[in-house]
């Protein structure tokens, strides 16, 4: 079979196509210049905001690191607590209100001896330290740590280094010698860079520059940054709403992040394992395994651009060194932004540009069909004129006019169809005329040996009856009667074979295969029973005569298909099991019963229906008796599925 669709779609196809070539270039090209142009901007974003993320974060290190080269130069800082006390605490408090940044400054002396002032601006300082609200500033002293009188204090001041409390601590285990910045600059007296690890006093991953004293390289300087402080500068908002930026030591590490949720989880991390960063805090960042990849690669190490795919998605990555006067060696920022946020606004002008042209299409198509609807409106109602004659929908109604010749003829050809199908259904079995006219079914008619339920009934006295009533009477009589009967086979799956004056044969498996065809064949000559006597009961009280009806059911093998001459055939079936249903209900006239069944239906049935047993009776035209069964109606609780 060809294949075909409705006029309206062809020519709605043509409009579309033709408009879809025209717009769609013009679309695809002013989004791919937008989008080349929001990449390019946004590149050149993520330029100027390394470089400004660079400058911060060397500003922010490089105040530490020139704090802590002055204060190596101060002759009074070479004296251990609580020598020149006053002098040392003047100049870190100047430092910290100098370097913003800055968290904390401090000197360790090699007798264990330890000063450090600490800026509680922020919250979580003085909740570590549980200083109240006007505590601006936190000096911790331990002295004469080798005497007796050992000197442990921390003591709490406001914004003009007023004195707010004093406190002693009995804790002095904290040892300055035994930190990593210590020891480091006293290994190499030289400048030196430590961290990230967990400040001892505040809790709180750290990055420090420490320095040597010039005059004694046994006394160390040093300045603490908190990541916290760093990671506000790392804010990468202003390129998109989900680019992110972060800083990355030597060891691929996060150190610090611009996603406040991440650093927060990155900090907990910290305070947790006290400082094994690396195998958890680094899981947060799914970008972060393709960024240490990248930092290695020349074309990206030095501020070159990637494009890579993250979690099904493109972004643009960004690697640039941030080592500060040769501090923190290895650390790089890595600022990582989607492209779809980039070319958000080409994607919006796309989207716009669509929606215009998609008007334009339906434009199109509601005038394509507009178009069609004329010609197709008497095409589609032939079309269905032709399936409803396939499905033997065949009553008579007008003829369709069109202003089309063609179709005109079309339909008087339908019309002429429809009512020969129609006079050809009432005298073969409805089932059969579906088969024979449909062209896939070409051979279902086809005489075939199979298993059939016969049904044969027969009216008792009819002959009476026709002798007391005319002709017209008796065939008004009959016409009712057969149209309830013919009527409950349908319904019950059966097909009205032939009409043998006041007798029918009704067949189940054929033409129509039916699983249940012994179950629904008796169930249909109850029904028919319960319908009769209804009927009967109608036909009193109108002085019309009663039709008391005998049925006969088998079930066997049977020949069943067309059969006669060439020219002329008729459906139906042929075999022992037809005449044995025909004999069966000649027999009800000698039992005095109503419905008498083989038992061939009983072996089947016996479950589900009430059978009384009559024994074994003789059959006209059969040398052996047969087993006969009256059905009396379905067993009680059997339920029909």
């Amino acid at each position: 079979m060809r294949w075909s669709k409705p006029l309206r779609l062809h020519l709605g196809v043509l409009v579309v196509a033709s408009l879809l070539c025209t717009s769609m270039p013009i679309i695809w090209i002013a989004f791919s210049h937008g989008s080349d142009a929001a990449v390019h901007a946004g590149v050149q974003q993520m330029h100027q905001m390394s470089l400004r993320l660079i400058e911060g974060y060397r500003n922010t290190l490089e105040g530490g690191s020139e704090a802590a080269a002055l204060a190596s130069t101060l002759p009074q800082l070479v004296s251990p607590p609580p020598q020149d006390l006053q002098a040392k605490q003047e100049f870190f408090l100047e430092v910290l209100r100098n370097v913003p940044n800055a968290t904390s400054i401090y000197a360790g002396y090699p007798d264990g001896s330890y000063l450090q002032v600490i800026n509680t601006g922020q919250n979580y300082v003085r909740e570590t330290l549980s200083a109240p609200n006007p505590t601006a500033f936190a000096i911790r002293t331990i002295a004469r740590r080798q005497r007796v009188d050992v000197i442990s204090t921390l003591r709490l001041l406001d914004n003009e280094a007023r004195p707010i409390e004093e406190r002693q601590i009995e804790d002095v285990s904290y040892d300055p010698r035994e930190r990593p910045w210590y020891q480091a600059v006293v290994q190499d007296g030289v400048p030196v860079s430590i961290g990230p690890y967990v400040d001892r006093t505040l809790g709180a991953p750290t990055l420090t520059i420490a320095a040597p004293m010039r005059d004694d390289g046994q006394v160390v300087v040093g300045i603490n940054v908190v990541l916290q402080t760093v990671s506000r500068l790392l804010d990468a908002r202003e390129i998109s709403p989900r680019a992110r930026a972060y800083i990355i030591d030597g060891g691929d590490n996060i150190v610090a992040h611009s996603d406040p949720a991440i650093m927060t989880r990155v900090l907990g991390t910290w305070s947790r394992s006290a400082g094994a960063l690396a195998a958890t805090a680094n899981r947060f960042e799914t970008s972060l395994e393709t960024v240490a990849r990248l930092r290695r690669d020349p074309a990206y190490a030095s501020g070159g651009l990637a494009r890579v795919d993250l979690d099904g998605e493109s972004y643009l990555v960004q690697i640039t060194p941030v080592s500060v006067s040769g501090l923190f060696t290895g650390s790089e920022a890595a600022i990582v932004v989607p492209l779809n946020d980039l070319v958000a606004q080409a994607n919006r002008l796309l989207v716009r540009n669509l929606f215009i042209a998609a008007a334009f299409v339906i434009a199109g198509v509601a005038a394509s069909v507009m178009l069609s609807r004329v010609i197709g409106r008497s095409l589609r109602q032939l079309a269905d004129d032709a399936r409803k004659i396939g499905d033997l929908d065949v009553g008579e109604k007008g003829v369709s006019h069109s202003w089309i010749t063609e179709i005109n003829t079309l339909a008087k050809a339908l019309a002429a169809s429809r009512h020969a199908i129609s006079q050809f259904a009432l005298y073969v079995p409805r089932e059969v005329v579906r088969r024979i006219v449909n062209p896939a079914a070409g051979t279902v008619v086809k005489a075939k040996r199979q298993d059939v339920t016969a049904l044969f009934t027969d009216v008792r006295d009819f002959t009476t009856i026709s002798e007391q009533h005319s002709p017209e009477d008796v065939v008004d009589i009959l016409s009712g009667y057969f149209e309830l009967l013919n009527t409950i086979a349908e319904h019950h799956g059966g097909t009205v074979v032939q009409y043998l004056g006041d007798s029918i044969f009704v067949l189940w498996n054929a033409p129509v295969q039916d699983s249940r065809h012994v179950e629904n064949g008796c169930r249909c000559a109850l029904a028919m029973k319960a319908a009769i006597d209804d009927l009967n009961k109608t036909n009193r009280m109108h002085g019309r005569p009663e039709l008391f009806t005998r049925f006969g059911l088998h079930t066997g093998p049977a020949v069943v298909g067309s059969f006669g001459a060439i020219s002329r055939q008729q459906y139906t079936a042929m075999g022992d099991t037809i005449n044995v249903a025909s004999r069966l209900e000649g027999l009800n006239k000698e039992f005095n019963t109503s419905i008498l069944v083989s038992a061939a239906i009983h072996d089947v049935v016996a479950d589900r229906f009430e059978l009384r047993s009559l024994g074994m009776a003789q059959v006209k035209g059969r040398s052996e008796k047969v087993n006969i069964w009256e059905l009396i109606g379905e067993s009680r609780g059997y339920a029909v599925r």
